[in-house]
């Protein structure tokens, strides 16, 4: 045997490019798929925390005679006792307005002279339009939601099915 040809041992630098060639084309076919699926569950989660959401100020308006005046309203109480200003219905993350790429902004619309809320609206909108989200939703007492994907929904955006 020729002391010239030694024993090729591991890849040539050649071998080591074409896979990491081949690994970042697959990234790139998969990496837009990955971010739609997270796009269509953030969203999927903000219609179904305003689902959520509808049926807990309902809860909140038999114990207190009236809707929140806040969305922390809502919110876990501190020291155990539910008051009218921490109702215990929803976890601590919603309270306070941002959960799965989604910020939650909650206007209380009308109240009565005694100070009882009677109307409210509820905005999701995408922290980072594009990249958490590309609809925004909308719900009010009626528990009708909608969407659009421009700007912000509200009562005339379109129902969702």
């Amino acid at each position: 045997m020729n002391a010239s040809h030694k024993s090729r041992k591991g890849f040539s630098l050649i071998e080591l490019l074409i896979v990491v060639a081949i690994i970042l084309i697959i990234a790139g076919i998969a990496i837009p798929s990955l971010m739609r699926s997270k796009i269509q569950a953030n969203e999927a989660a903000a219609v179904e925390t305003l689902r959520t959401l509808d049926s807990t100020v309902v809860m909140y308006s038999t114990t207190y005679n009236g809707f929140p005046h806040v969305l922390a309203d809502m919110g876990p109480s501190s020291g155990g006792a539910t008051t009218s200003t921490a109702a215990d219905l929803i976890d601590s993350v919603l309270a306070t307005g941002i959960k799965s790429g989604y910020r939650y902004a909650y206007v209380a619309t009308s109240s009565d002279p005694s100070g009882n809320v009677l109307s409210y609206s509820i905005t999701a909108t995408p922290i980072s339009p594009g990249v958490t989200g590309q609809r925004s939703f909308y719900t009010d007492q009626s528990g009708t939601i909608r969407s659009t994907t421009t700007g912000t929904a509200n009562s005339t955006s379109t129902p969702i099915g």
